[in-house]
């Protein structure tokens, strides 16, 4: 007796459910692994310890490849590298401040700025002021004893040593060099600066025109 079309379909039904088709731009859903055992903490730095391993049923593709690979210990502590010594040429150029002062306030702001470097703990020997106008009024005193008399001050170097642009290439280097530009022709002010540059062996404090000193070193300062 020949089989209906409804039987021969359930004659196929009977022999297990059949695979489904996924929809068109659709992935057939992934059965989700079973998780397995939770891996160990890694070690902490600084102290490195073995890793507990997983079983090898248990392991994914992914850990297999890494586990072909030894893990790499806890980075130690970098050992304290010395300074480098700067060069000579870094060591030798001091910095340079400008403070901004017209002719008739140049000498005042040097003073102002004695004052401050005194205070933060310079000694006053460590201090040279250079003027290139008229001389401070220290200089002017202490030149009325006598030029020899004078000198005496700077060689013993226990106070701040006024000296003019002329008189600045005899004094001898100092920490800290502070130039007012207090008038005075232009020659003695480029003559004074580079002077003053190679006097000061931590600080160079310029105070004038910006103008003026950018004008005569080309912006050096």
């Amino acid at each position: 007796m020949p089989l209906l079309p409804e039987e021969s379909q359930i004659h196929e039904s009977a022999q297990g459910p059949r695979a489904t088709s996924a929809p068109s731009g659709r992935n057939a859903p992934t059965p989700r692994p079973v998780p397995g055992p939770r891996p160990a903490a890694p070690p902490r730095p600084g102290r490195p310890g073995p890793a507990r391993p997983m079983p090898p049923a248990q392991r994914t593709s992914r850990e297999s490849v890494s586990a072909a690979k030894p893990e790499p210990s806890a980075p130690a502590a970098p050992a304290a590298v010395p300074a480098a010594p700067a060069p000579a040429d870094a060591t030798e150029q001091p910095q340079i401040q400008l403070i901004p002062a017209s002719v008739e306030g140049a000498l005042d702001a040097a003073e102002e700025a004695v004052d401050l470097l005194l205070d933060s703990g310079r000694a006053p020997g460590e201090v040279l002021v250079i003027t290139t106008g008229d001389p401070h009024p220290w200089a002017t005193h202490e030149l009325s004893f006598g030029d020899t008399a004078y000198w005496a001050q700077h060689d013993a170097g226990d106070d701040v040593f006024y000296a003019d642009a002329g008189a600045a290439e005899r004094a001898s280097k100092r920490p800290v060099v502070v130039v007012a530009l207090n008038g005075g022709a232009d020659e003695a002010a480029a003559t004074a600066l580079p002077l003053a540059l190679g006097r000061a062996g931590a600080l160079l404090i310029v105070c004038g025109d910006p103008q003026r000193i950018n004008s005569l070193l080309g912006a050096g300062v």
